[in-house]
């Protein structure tokens, strides 16, 4: 297990940890697994200590672009740490309740990606070949977390990553699990090799995966065929068009409706969130016409709400993707994934 993770430490924020005097920084207060441990047993005994969060990233962004998408979700995590270790650490959120628990070990696998281009078929075959190694790699570190008790809150890398957290939910659970997914794709697209567009019909084909929502899917961006999938599943969604065009609905009331769909008692629930789904941002499929920020932190905490949440997953931003260039992209990711974390956490904790 130790060789799929690297795991943090203090010292591994000190790259860009901020101080000042007279005060005191959220991630001098969060807690980190024994190295000296294995790491079912330093969960546990994480949780003995009073953790509930484990934070892990994901840092590839071959799932999106075995998908013929853009690179640059490998970023996202880095990102997110920028930000949320340097928030003031107050009594509105408690960091000895959140464990740093660090990275999943890909870097040979993003090493061997970066001359492959998705426009050559046995280079794009190499990449969904690495996307499932990826998978292989991620899936029994999440399942430690769930066996422990504890709530994974995912971050980096493709939309890819909700099949190892799926499948690693249903079988620490031992059933089927449900899904909402904020998101203008479905993500289920054909099981041609996996990628970042098939995590969830993948999920579905294997047995992990329920009952399946889609908030905010965009009518124009889904094949015929991955919508004719997610019909035969037996999912559903509230499409953007339903939302801003045809107004048939509020966002409130179609996340209520999503949280109707998916609250089936004691059904574990995943809380998915694309990020590409959130306008302007630095993302590996941009968009202007998406959610707003404030609609995102809202779909975050209605969801987190339900005592059946099991974690949260946010996918595919991609810090170099902004227009303004990286600086600007790892500032603006970095502030939006904490602002949803923080969404969780505060909706758990009241």
């Amino acid at each position: 297990m130790k060789e799929l993770l690297i795991r943090y430490q203090a010292a591994t924020l000190a790259a860009f940890q901020q101080q000042r005097s007279g005060e005191t920084r959220l991630g001098e207060t969060l807690q980190f697994a024994d190295a000296t441990l294995p790491l079912a047993d330093a969960l546990r005994l994480a949780k003995a200590a009073g953790v509930r969060y484990v934070l892990l990233g994901i840092p590839e962004d071959i799932g999106p672009r075995a998908n013929f998408g853009n690179g640059g979700a490998d970023l996202g995590f880095q990102a997110f740490l920028k930000r949320f270790v340097n928030l003031q650490a107050n009594p509105f959120v408690d960091g000895r309740q959140i464990l740093l628990l660090g990275e999943i070990k890909l870097q040979d696998l993003q090493q061997q990606s970066v001359a492959l281009q998705s426009q050559d078929a046995e280079q794009l075959a190499t990449l969904r070949s690495l996307c499932a190694q990826i998978d292989e790699r991620t899936t029994p570190v999440l399942r430690a977390i769930f066996d422990a008790g504890l709530t994974p809150l995912v971050i980096g890398g493709g939309h890819n990553n909700a099949l190892p957290l799926l499948k690693a939910l249903a079988q620490s659970s031992g059933s089927q699990v449900n899904a909402v997914n904020l998101d203008p794709h479905c993500d289920f697209r054909l099981q041609e090799g996996r990628h970042s567009g098939n995590g969830f019909s993948y999920a579905s084909a294997l047995g992990y995966l329920n009952r399946y929502f889609v908030l905010g899917l965009h009518e124009l961006k889904n094949s015929a065929t991955a919508l004719a999938q997610l019909q035969q599943a037996g999912a559903a969604y509230c499409s953007y068009q339903d939302l801003y065009l045809h107004q048939r609905c509020t966002f409130d009331e179609a996340v209520a409706e999503a949280i109707r769909f998916v609250d089936q008692q004691q059904t574990p629930v995943g809380i998915e969130l694309d990020t590409d789904s959130i306008s302007m941002m630095p993302v590996s499929a941009f968009t202007n016409c998406g959610v707003s920020v404030r609609e995102a932190e809202q779909y975050v905490y209605q969801l987190a709400k339900l005592p059946q949440s099991r974690y949260l997953h946010l996918a595919e931003a991609a810090p170099a993707q902004h227009p303004a260039g990286l600086a600007a992209g790892m500032s603006e990711a970095g502030q939006v994934l904490t602002a949803l974390v923080l969404a969780f956490i505060q909706a758990r904790n009241k």
